[in-house]
């Protein structure tokens, strides 16, 4: 029989956990890429919980890995053992979050119209008892705040300058696009001579997505630079309309400015595409699984208030601005990637 290991030969969740996942994968290798563990970290977990059982539960000498009959007998338990433990982890964090006196969250501004408000009355009817307190702003407002404790959770672009200790759940990938004043850019123009002679409009330095639309504009050399700046959205719209002009934005800029779109039109970039990751932010472990559950209402709510309206207007964005559910994403997309042609 196994001797006794760290664990002392009780049973534990952690050894359990080990034991499933080498009996899904059939290998320690696959276990403990499972459970972002060591293999010999999960090794030694399945030994301890045979130590306890007193009873061998894998055939390691089997190729994959294949259980014992006493291992096929533990397996159908273990299941049932985690399936309840993940069950009360669930209700006790529902329990934990439920009571809250304060929720307060700082939004990105690009979402104050729509977005905001009906997230708001949804965590409302989650927390009946809780007192909502919302501030709008740029992403590094928001960030800066969350940074400082003022706000418990913070809507902002994603971006490496963000302290340790926080955890981010992907909403919305957002790519870059061109507003130009309408009739700016001919059919028998080129783009960008055309740019390059037309009055730019930017965000003002401090914003992120300044930060990101100067940073690839130096990639690409591509040297323009903006002759006004604002830190206002509606300010950057309105004088591109006023100066038969153009700017870098996002689809939600320019959704937010309905009234200058018979004065503006949005295509795709003329030059290499890009995008900003919008994230929720919120320090690690604070608040259990809420934000997480915050982070599911807000997709639900960006897809209907603001992915639809936008591919409505140009059918084109469908397959560059898109909810995110959690995968890997990245600040820039590679440099040879593109955002849709518009149709002529």
């Amino acid at each position: 029989m196994p001797g006794r290991g760290e664990e002392g030969g009780r049973l534990t969740i952690r050894a359990i956990e080990a034991f499933l996942a080498v009996a899904q994968h059939g290998a320690i290798a696959g276990a403990a890429q499972q459970l972002e563990a060591s293999p010999s970290t999960v090794s030694q977990q399945v030994t301890n919980l045979e130590a306890a059982l007193g009873v061998r539960l894998v055939d390691r000498a089997a190729r994959p890995f294949a259980l014992t009959p006493a291992g096929r007998l533990f397996r159908r338990r273990a299941r049932v053992v985690v399936d309840e433990l993940t069950k009360a982890r669930a209700e006790l964090a529902e329990h934990r979050y439920v009571d809250l006196p304060e929720l307060r969250l700082a939004i990105i501004e690009d979402f104050d119209a729509e977005v905001t408000p009906a997230v708001a009355l949804t965590l409302a009817r989650l927390l009946p008892d809780c007192h909502l307190a919302c501030r709008t702003g740029p992403s590094h407002s928001n960030l800066e705040a969350l940074t400082a404790r003022a706000v418990d959770m913070a809507v902002a672009t994603e971006n490496d300058l963000l302290p340790g200790g926080m955890e981010q759940h992907p909403l919305l990938r957002d790519p870059f696009v061109l507003v130009a004043a309408k009739g700016l850019l001919g059919a028998q123009a080129e783009p960008l001579d055309v740019l390059r002679q037309a009055p730019m409009t930017g965000y003002a330095a401090p914003q992120l997505m300044q930060r990101q639309i100067a940073a690839q504009f130096r990639r690409l050399r591509f040297d323009a630079r903006p002759r006004f700046e604002f830190d206002m959205n509606d300010a950057v719209m309105a004088m591109v309309a006023h100066t038969g002009g153009w700017t870098v934005t996002t689809p939600l800029g320019f959704l937010r400015t309905p009234r200058f779109h018979d004065a503006l039109e949005m295509r795709p970039l003329p030059f290499s595409g890009f995008a900003r990751t919008l994230s929720l932010h919120a320090r690690e472990g604070s608040l259990g699984e809420l934000p997480g559950r915050v982070a599911a209402i807000l997709r639900e709510t960006i897809e209907r208030e603001t992915i639809r309206p936008a591919t409505a207007i140009a059918p084109w964005l469908k397959d560059g601005m898109r909810l995110l559910h959690g995968e890997q994403t990245d600040l820039q997309a590679p440099a040879a990637a593109t955002e849709p042609t518009a149709p002529s």
